[in-house]
């Protein structure tokens, strides 16, 4: 019996030890890479429980992941992605009147040659933003897109690249073209997720997605990234996005998608009202599906693929607010009963911009007051005495006032769930409208005070 005794102690002891380093691998794992000196940002509550997804091989696309030492060594901060000759490229950046030399430098080139029978690359930087870098902001753009062009064998027109990180910084593009090298031979079918890495700044979680469709002879396969956890709001939301699908499309057909399909996903995100300088969205189709051809816009597999597009965006775009800078709350702001869509828009804004609104949902306050403030400031048509407001499925308030059978204690239940809805019924007519937002947290100050640190 005793024998037996130590034999179950000695087994129990392997056991704990098993699963103490199993922790230790989980927690290391979980960390974002973090610059010599400070402790990395913990990964938000809201980021998916399993981690990056398993996301398709796309045919035709090859990525690779360096540490440039573009603002910090030992850093994963530069990653590069080659696609095949003929590759259709579309996109969407930023509006704002100071965007950065990089985004000037895409629009120039998908305007003048999306497509080509020759290859395509995309190199992109973390860590320093190229913008409001004059000249030099340009020079350095012309730098690295032209070495990119001569490694891989390719017109620099077809080399597209993004920075994103501090701003007013001269771009070190020399550290980038010195790891050209080592990125042309890492190059890979599989190396997705590191590229997701390399992009990330203050985002706590790598951001991946996927979808899959039937084609006529074969299977249409696409794959997404993104980077952005602050300075997210419409006009793009600093956030980047690339997605890469097999489907054998044009640029022309592609760039209509993509149009079509942003406003509700990437322009319906906000974090923190602020839009950043270098905001980038770019869809690249290999044409090397098995599939046959996507050419009517209006057919059954072209409406599918769209659909599959937008999930794949929408996912990205949810994913981005779900890192957003100290985020603990994950809520849809939904409005409906508008005059029309540009209301609609307007008003759930104006709810899911407002630092009130916000701080309220962190501190899991009930404050319907503040989202009758912030529809009465957002310049949108409405009545008070229309207007119904509910939390989830439970009305808060109607016609001007709180329900007769209100309930305090269950409204803030409510608010102690992580993920939330905020309903606005405006009762004027039938235009409607959602967008996506997270709390305020004393954590976002906390990661903005020392972002340059």
């Amino acid at each position: 019996m005793a024998k037996k005794d130590a034999e179950l102690k000695a087994d129990l002891k392997k056991l704990k030890e098993k699963v103490q380093k199993l922790r230790k691998k989980v927690r290391k794992s979980a960390k974002v890479e973090a610059p010599a000196g400070k402790a990395p940002n913990p990964v938000s509550p809201l980021a998916p429980k399993d981690g990056f997804p398993a996301l398709p091989r796309i045919a035709g696309v090859e990525f690779a992941a360096v540490a440039a030492g573009v603002r910090y060594a030992g850093r994963t901060d530069v990653m590069l992605a080659r696609l095949a000759p003929g590759t259709a490229l579309a996109g969407a950046f930023t509006r704002s009147s100071t965007r950065a030399a990089c985004v000037l430098d895409c629009q120039a080139k998908l305007k003048g040659t999306p497509y080509s029978d020759a290859g395509a690359a995309i190199v992109v930087n973390s860590g320093n933003a190229n913008a409001f870098t004059g000249k030099a902001g340009q020079a350095s753009v012309d730098a690295v897109t032209g070495a990119v062009a001569a490694a891989l064998g390719m017109p620099a027109s077809r080399v597209l690249s993004s920075s994103t990180g501090v701003i007013g910084e001269p771009l070190p593009h020399d550290r980038i073209i010195a790891k050209l090298p080592d990125l042309t031979a890492a190059l890979d079918e599989g190396g997705i997720e590191m590229a997701a890495r390399a992009i990330m700044t203050t985002d706590t979680f790598p951001k991946g997605a996927a979808a899959e469709i039937a084609g006529e002879g074969g299977t249409i396969r696409i794959a997404g990234i993104a980077k952005g956890s602050g300075m997210i709001a419409p006009d793009m939301a600093t956030m980047l996005v690339y997605v890469f699908t097999d489907a054998a499309i044009s640029a022309k057909a592609l760039q209509k998608m993509v149009s079509r399909q942003v406003d509700d996903t990437f322009n319906a995100i906000t974090v923190d009202s602020d839009t950043s300088t270098s905001d980038a969205l770019v869809v690249a189709a290999t044409g090397m599906s098995d599939a046959a051809p996507i050419t009517d816009l209006r057919g059954k597999v072209a409406r599918a693929f769209e659909t599959a597009l937008r999930g794949v965006m929408m996912d990205l775009a949810h994913q981005v607010v779900k890192d957003g800078e100290g985020a603990t709350k994950f809520v849809e702001v939904r409005v409906t009963g508008a005059t029309d869509a540009a209301d609609a828009h307007k008003i759930a804004m104006a709810i899911a911009n407002s630092p009130l609104v916000k701080t309220a949902i962190a501190g899991q306050d009930a404050n319907w007051g503040r989202i009758v403030a912030a529809i009465g400031k957002s310049g949108g048509r409405a009545d008070r005495d229309l207007i119904s407001i509910r939390f989830g499925d439970l009305l808060v308030a109607e016609k001007g006032w709180r329900v007769p059978d209100y309930s305090e204690e269950a409204a803030s239940a409510y608010m102690k769930s992580q993920e939330l809805l905020i309903h606005v019924d405006l009762g004027l007519g039938k235009a409607a409208k959602s967008v996506w937002t997270c709390d305020l947290t004393h954590r976002y100050i906390d990661i903005n005070a020392d972002y340059r640190s």
